[in-house]
């Protein structure tokens, strides 16, 4: 209690000074002026040049002989205090463990300090961003395994010493562990930024829904749309396989409501004919289906026959397939006589007032919001027109659609607990800590936290989103470029932080 005392204090004197200043006239510096280069100068070769690389010169050359250092979780210490325990413990295994500090972006503010009217001082604010990297047992340090750990706080007094700026009193409070990543640029959170980064890596549109707490909190699209007009926030996208959780929470909530079962056989309502003559098709079920275990093709046209079969017994492995779906919309049509669109719109769309959400091209569709997509080199291809529903593939939607729906799917609005926990329950595992539940891909980020997830490609779609029912949290990304997948890494690292670290690193073996 005593070094948060002291913080107190400290800040009650500067806040003081602050407010004095403002009385008096001398307010913030403006950040082209020669004070604030000046110090941003200074506080660059205190923190990327020492900090960050261990170079104690810099300390040394710009830490007055009266330092005082003062941190709400580590207690105080003068200069020979503070480079000693720096040498040893931040600095003392530089080939397993690196500290690096990042200043945030637009947190500087700086206030100069006169007296008489002669300059002697200035006083530094802003946050810090820390990231640690540690080595693997036996191996080096890699940049890539750096990782996001805390942020906080901090106000440096800064004194002119014989014409020499030197750092007297440095206060560092408030930290805090984080697991969502603050922008190392303003890429998403600067506009201007963002629509840049986009033309350069040519991916004409890109929508964002951002979830937290369970709801949609953001939709931010960017981009244009065909003929250069800027896409709306509610753009709509052809979202290819984000159709398929779709058509299973059409099954599962008619599962929770008693009306279809998950493990009766479907043959019993449709059988399609090109495996009718073989035993395996009496055991397809939902949950085979859901889980990608029937052993068809992703699409039959994929055989040299054009026909369907299986490639193993059902139920005993994975293979992703879009005609285990196709299969699953024909049995529920015949079960309940009515198209899997009725059913949606019943179950999902209609409920959740998706109102710009549908399973087949009309003229409802407004073309002038439409997405169109493109293949690397920025030609359109025509858009798909389903005049029946596709139970895989092809849903119009939108950001602000789609994410109602998960945020819907996450906190189980019309499924039972047990539908809901077999939902979200390993049935196949799909590679190292990823597996299909039903109807959604599951990453094992452990501590009992996982993730949701499902993505969609076809020509000029590329879309994904994670949910992470434990926080809560979610992203939805869209993009209608063939390559668009190339933002899914910042984007995840950004607004899911430490969780979307594990994700990419489940996804990339890392």
């Amino acid at each position: 209690m005593k070094i948060i005392n002291q913080i107190f204090q400290l800040k009650l004197v500067l806040t003081g000074v602050l407010l004095f200043l403002v009385q008096i006239g001398f307010s913030q510096e403006t950040q082209n002026s020669e004070l604030y280069k000046t110090i941003m100068s200074r506080d660059s070769l205190l923190f990327t040049i020492g900090f960050n690389n261990c170079d104690f010169s810099q300390f040394e050359n710009l830490f007055s002989d009266q330092l005082e250092f003062y941190h709400d979780k580590g207690g105080s210490s003068n200069k020979a205090e503070f480079l000693k325990t720096f040498k040893s413990g931040l600095c003392g295994s530089p080939d397993t463990y690196r500290s690096r500090r990042e200043l945030v972006a637009g947190s500087t503010k700086i206030y100069p300090l006169y007296n008489k009217g002669v300059l002697y001082g200035a006083i530094q604010e802003g946050i810090h961003l820390f990231y640690e990297t540690i080595a693997a047992k036996g191996q080096p340090l890699l940049k890539q395994n750096e990782k996001l750990v805390g942020k906080a706080k901090f106000n440096h007094l800064w004194i002119l010493e014989n014409n020499v700026w030197k750092l007297k009193r440095s206060l560092s409070y408030d930290h805090e562990a984080t697991n969502t990543t603050e922008a190392r640029s303003g890429l998403f959170d600067d506009d201007a930024e963002t629509e840049k980064w986009l033309k350069e890596n040519n991916v004409p549109t890109l929508g964002l829904g951002i979830i937290a707490e369970g709801k949609l909190k953001q939709v931010k699209v960017f981009g244009k749309l065909k003929r250069e007009v800027p896409a709306p926030y509610n753009t709509l996208w052809n979202v290819a396989s984000l159709t398929k959780p779709v058509t299973a929470i059409v099954a599962l909530k008619l599962v929770s409501q008693g009306k279809w079962k998950l493990d009766e056989p479907l043959y019993k309502y449709w059988t399609d004919p090109d495996i009718a003559q073989d035993p395996n098709h009496k055991l397809l079920t939902t949950r085979i289906i859901l889980s990608h275990q029937t052993g068809f093709p992703n699409w039959r046209y994929f055989n040299e026959s054009g026909k369907l079969d299986f490639k193993f017994k059902p139920g005993t492995q994975y293979q992703y397939s879009g005609e285990g779906l196709e299969y699953l919309r024909k049995a529920l049509e015949k079960k309940f006589h009515k198209t899997l669109d009725q059913l949606a719109s019943e179950l999902i769309f209609e409920p959740l007032k998706m109102n710009d959400t549908q399973l087949i091209w009309n003229d409802k569709i407004d073309l002038s919001r439409y997405a169109f997509n493109y293949d690397n080199n920025g030609k359109a291809y025509e858009p798909t027109k389903n005049k029946t529903a596709n139970a895989a593939d092809d849903l119009i939607t939108t950001i602000e659609d789609y994410s109602t729906f998960l945020c819907s799917v996450m906190s189980s609005e019309g499924l039972s607990k047990k539908v809901f926990d077999d939902m979200v329950t390993h049935q196949v595992q799909t590679k190292k800590d990823k597996y299909f539940g039903l109807g959604f891909e599951i990453y094992d980020l452990g501590n009992n936290n996982y993730a949701l997830s499902h993505g969609g490609a076809d020509k000029g779609v590329q879309t994904i989103f994670f949910l992470l029912p434990k926080t809560k949290q979610g992203l939805v990304i869209f993009t209608n470029v063939d390559d668009g997948y190339k933002v899914y890494e910042k984007a995840v690292q950004h607004y899911l932080g430490e969780d979307g670290n594990k994700i990419i690193s489940i996804e990339t073996n890392k």
